[in-house]
């Protein structure tokens, strides 16, 4: 699994035996059940996870108990509850295997200090920092300017074998529609 995190450092950049060294040094690699929790709303967060292999989800629960996905994650994605790291505070979200997934693990503070011993990490970093603060920004730009049947193409387009490893409200909570709206859509594109 570490080979795959490796392979997509490197292309990106050029890695030295050192480097490569650390990182195995640093990282864990676990197998996980499908519903597995990773990190638990309201606990402390110290870990972020590449994914190797399978779906994950992160969420979060509105004050009437209402899920609302915020992300999905499959393979060479990165998952975690960055705010609560960044911030040093609790949990907000709750990150789960959709799937039996295969993570790397890291505990975020080592990974985040990896370019104090490896500078040329420094721009690997940003770079995946940039990726993620725009491909938030798009969401929410999406969640504003489209419609909940283009927000769903575009869904498919991003995930395109997802719909086999999710539930219809995983995937209606981070569209931002309702089940029933979803199904609608659905049987709408079936038709065409």
């Amino acid at each position: 699994m570490l080979e795959d995190l490796i392979s997509k450092i490197e292309s990106q950049m050029p890695l030295s035996i050192d480097a490569k060294k650390h990182i195995f040094a640093i990282a864990r690699e676990r197998d996980l059940k499908k519903g597995s929790l990773l990190i638990r709303e309201g606990n402390s967060v110290n870990k972020t996870f590449f994914v190797t292999a399978g779906c994950l989800r992160s969420y979060c629960l509105d004050k009437n108990g209402k899920e609302h996905t915020l992300q999905f994650a499959i393979k060479n994605w990165w998952i975690s509850d960055f705010i609560a790291i960044y911030t040093n505070e609790l949990a907000t979200l709750t990150v789960e295997c959709l799937t039996d997934s295969s993570v790397i693990e890291f505990n975020a503070k080592e990974l985040d200090g990896i370019h104090k011993l490896f500078p040329e990490f420094e721009s690997f970093q940003r770079h995946n920092l940039e990726r993620h603060v725009v491909s938030l920004h798009r969401r929410i730009l999406n969640q504003m300017q489209l419609t909940a049947e283009e927000r769903y193409d575009l869904f498919l387009e991003q995930y395109p074998d997802i719909e086999q490893h999710t539930r219809n409200y995983h995937i209606a909570s981070y569209l931002g529609i309702t089940q029933q709206s979803l199904s609608r859509i659905r049987v709408k594109k079936a038709k065409n």
